[in-house]
């Protein structure tokens, strides 16, 4: 059986870091002052620092954009936000593209596969890449949408099976996510705690059967029982409705060890060396790290894309496998896991080459 590799992994975020401008900003929008303490106080834990966007953050204590996308009273309607996103993904995703050389590899280049779940809009982002790099429009095209955190891990399997269709195939890649243009002016606590890890990010990923980098061996899909309620995603007439319940912690602290042997391919956790965890939020690690028994130093990549970036969604993971692909990196075992609606896992088992 053929192969297959993740040659390469480049990232970029927006210009603006605008972590502290909403934890400062958001609890103002909260009507009982219980809540606005708490809110504050789990910002405190949420082990994030730095969260970035295209929207400039404004100088006055109680305005969250020095722009206006967000006034008081009135939030940017769904067409407005798909707007923005037209305007700004093309942006984030040449940065990304840039650093993988793409207009130099372009007549190499076989397949493309687009992932978002924060912004739509045709022609799309997948056409305008074509164009901006002059690849053959030939190319074969596939926008994976609305999956969420752990649509990078299936584009990742899709490009798979790609390569092994087709061995001398290149796949492009790229996990775009503008989650900061769907905060909502809302009095809903947990909702407004989910807004306090989401940040915009892309990531972009060269996959081939040159044997260099990241070797993709096995993916694994594992739906909870009873979950499907605790991470949704709904377009509604003021951007996209998105609802992650508190449940989703003490969900996957229970059921992940019950799929354990499934995912990890019935070998031992202390099997692998590095671990890809998607960086939901510092809950969801840790009921990753606990009830698998990890150490600390194994979920060290995916606290610190946390922390320096937040929960960009799709490219968050991807964020975490560039960490891997370092040349200090030693050669070794490998699991990667992302959740999202259903309660869904999505994981892939992997070997770092140290090339």
């Amino acid at each position: 059986m053929v192969e297959v590799y993740i040659n390469q992994i480049a990232t970029s975020v927006p210009d603006h870091d605008v972590h502290s401008k909403f934890v400062d900003c958001a609890p103002s929008l909260l009507r009982e002052e219980r809540h606005r303490v708490l809110l504050r106080r789990m910002a405190e834990r949420a082990q994030i620092e730095h969260r970035y966007s295209f929207l400039r953050p404004s100088t006055d204590a109680l305005v969250f954009d020095a722009d206006g996308f967000y006034r008081r009273g009135a939030f940017p309607n769904t067409e407005t936000r798909m707007r923005f996103f037209e305007q700004h993904a093309p942006i984030l995703a040449w940065r990304a593209l840039d650093q993988l050389n793409i207009s130099e590899r372009k007549d190499s280049i076989t397949h493309l596969i687009v992932t978002t779940c924060t912004g739509f809009y045709a022609p799309g982002i997948d056409l305008q890449i074509i164009a901006h790099y002059g690849l053959n429009p030939s190319v074969e095209r596939t926008v994976i949408g609305f999956m969420g955190c752990y649509a990078g891990l299936n584009a990742l399997k899709l490009a798979q099976h790609i390569v092994r269709s087709e061995p001398s195939s290149t796949v492009v890649i790229l996990n775009l996510e503008l989650c900061t243009i769907h905060l909502q002016e809302t009095d809903d606590l947990e909702q407004m705690l989910s807004f306090l890890i989401f940040a915009d990010g892309c990531s972009a990923s060269l996959v081939s059967a040159k044997p260099v980098g990241i070797e993709l061996q096995s993916f694994t899909s594992t739906i909870m029982p009873a979950s499907s309620d605790q991470i949704t995603w709904r377009i509604g007439n003021l951007g996209f409705d998105m609802a992650l319940s508190g449940k989703v912690p003490p969900t996957i602290a229970k059921e992940l060890p019950v799929n354990l042997d499934t995912i990890l391919g019935n070998r031992r956790p202390e099997d692998f060396e590095h671990w890809a965890i998607h960086p939901g939020g510092r809950t969801i690690l840790d009921a990753v790290q606990h009830s698998i028994g990890l150490p600390d130093h194994r979920l060290r990549q995916s606290r610190d894309v946390l922390r320096r970036y937040g929960n960009m969604s799709s490219a968050s993971v991807m964020f975490v496998l560039k960490e891997m692909l370092q040349p200090d990196t030693a050669a070794g075992r490998g699991c990667s896991m992302a959740f999202g609606p259903g309660l869904t896992v999505e994981s892939m088992l992997f070997e770092t080459t140290g090339s």
